[in-house]
């Protein structure tokens, strides 16, 4: 995940994070999950209603074993009738290192087709209070023995 925000504590910072956001939604510990859908109706990550929960480890590298810098928790809905945008309201907890403690929301419209994804970044806590900027996710899938 590459998160550009502007952090203000005084004069206007910029601030350019890359990471990884490792989302297993599937195996013996899954990090995102199915909450509720349309009752009749396949719930995934395309059926249009469908709502989701996510606690997903952040690392520094693209090995989803190497440490973990925080995790990506929120919930996102499924919410085109043609399944393919997400409303996405999630927060990047910062767990190690210079950020600990702090936070990014992001939120918005994600196009979960589309490459790069962009996000809005609406706040911060922290090091990152009044954080404001986008979120550009690239996906890249892995498949889990």
């Amino acid at each position: 995940m590459f998160i550009s925000s502007h952090s203000q504590l005084g004069d206007l910072k910029q601030t350019t994070l890359s990471y990884y956001l490792h989302d297993r939604p599937a195996g013996p510990n899954p990090t995102a999950i199915t909450i509720t859908g349309i009752a009749g109706k396949q719930w995934n990550y395309t059926s249009f209603g469908t709502v989701f929960c996510a606690d997903d480890s952040m690392t520094e590298t693209f090995d989803q074993n190497s440490a973990e810098v925080g995790r990506g928790q929120g919930v996102f809905v499924n919410s085109a009738f043609d399944g393919s945008i997400f409303t996405l309201l999630m927060s990047i907890v910062f767990t190690s290192k210079e950020y600990k403690g702090s936070t990014l929301q992001i939120q918005g419209a994600d196009r979960q087709f589309e490459s790069p994804r962009e996000s809005a970044v609406v706040g911060g806590t922290g090091k990152f209070r009044f954080a404001r900027g986008s979120c550009m996710d690239r996906w890249r899938p892995i498949h889990i023995k």
